[in-house]
């Protein structure tokens, strides 16, 4: 059987992509959670790569979680109601920690239907990319279920609270235009543009110093749980650090020399 998720690397960039389209990647089979987290055990201890891009296989970024599993009470989905839970950390949520926790921007090319926890897997990344054909549904309530992998979480830092609450008690599709306009992508392109246009972003990404897009990553996030006061104190912190390393020393070389900068990670 092909790999689950397929990895890629180009330089300082690594593509992502969820590798099993006959089944519209689903992204609580076990294969291809064991694939993620791998994959971003890997990425997590690689100083060298900058940008991650996460895409699917087909015409599905992810459908979500495999519903024949579900019926027939298989993969993540046996057992009892506690096994049921306990498969979840160790499972899915495991996963969407795994990813949000990735030290390195990250961008969701979303190439179609990212539906459940496609949905939350595609929120998340820092960044989503959505073709044309890209569909977005919190739809759990629709079989009976509630975001079990922390789209309660990260929704609403997505598109609001309102709209999140729109979302997840209708469970209704948003189409990529929707998407763009409540802020849940940053843009739309052609089907076919997609990738090129993703790969194009993450290559502007990794052009810049490596250490401090870490550090840039990390006040953003802390800036959505902490209060200003500590996010400053935090922020002085880094800016100490990055005054004495030598990728600002050549930037600022750089600029005055009207020529590019050479980043070495350090």
């Amino acid at each position: 059987m092909s790999d689950a998720v397929i990895f890629e690397r180009d330089d300082a960039i690594v593509t992502l992509t969820l590798n099993r389209p006959e089944t519209r990647n689903p992204s609580t089979d076990p294969d291809i959670l064991k694939a993620l987290n791998d994959a971003f055990a890997r990425i997590a201890t690689d100083a060298g790569i900058s940008c991650v891009i996460l895409t699917g296989a087909g015409k599905a970024f992810s459908a979500g979680g495999n519903l024949k599993h579900m019926r027939d009470r298989e993969g993540g989905f046996g057992g009892s109601a506690a096994d049921v839970a306990d498969q979840y950390r160790q499972g899915i949520q495991r996963t969407t920690l795994a990813l949000y926790n990735l030290e390195v921007p990250t961008i969701a090319a979303v190439n179609g239907p990212a539906y459940g926890a496609g949905c939350d897997m595609a929120c998340a990344c820092d960044i989503r990319v959505a073709a044309e054909d890209a569909v977005f549904a919190e739809n759990f309530v629709k079989i009976g279920l509630i975001s079990g992998d922390g789209g309660a979480w990260l929704l609403p830092r997505a598109v609001g609270l309102s709209k999140a609450c729109e979302m997840t008690f209708t469970g209704d599709p948003v189409d990529a235009p929707t998407a763009l306009a409540c802020g849940l992508v940053s843009r739309v392109v052609p089907n076919e543009a997609l990738l090129p246009t993703v790969r194009e972003l993450a290559a502007r990404i990794a052009s810049n110093p490596p250490r401090q897009l870490r550090m840039a990553k990390r006040l953003l996030r802390e800036g959505q749980v902490t209060r200003l006061d500590s996010l400053l104190e935090l922020a002085a912190a880094l800016q100490g650090a990055c005054h004495h390393t030598r990728d600002h020393e050549e930037a600022v070389r750089a600029f005055f020399d009207k020529r590019p900068p050479k980043f070495v990670g350090n």
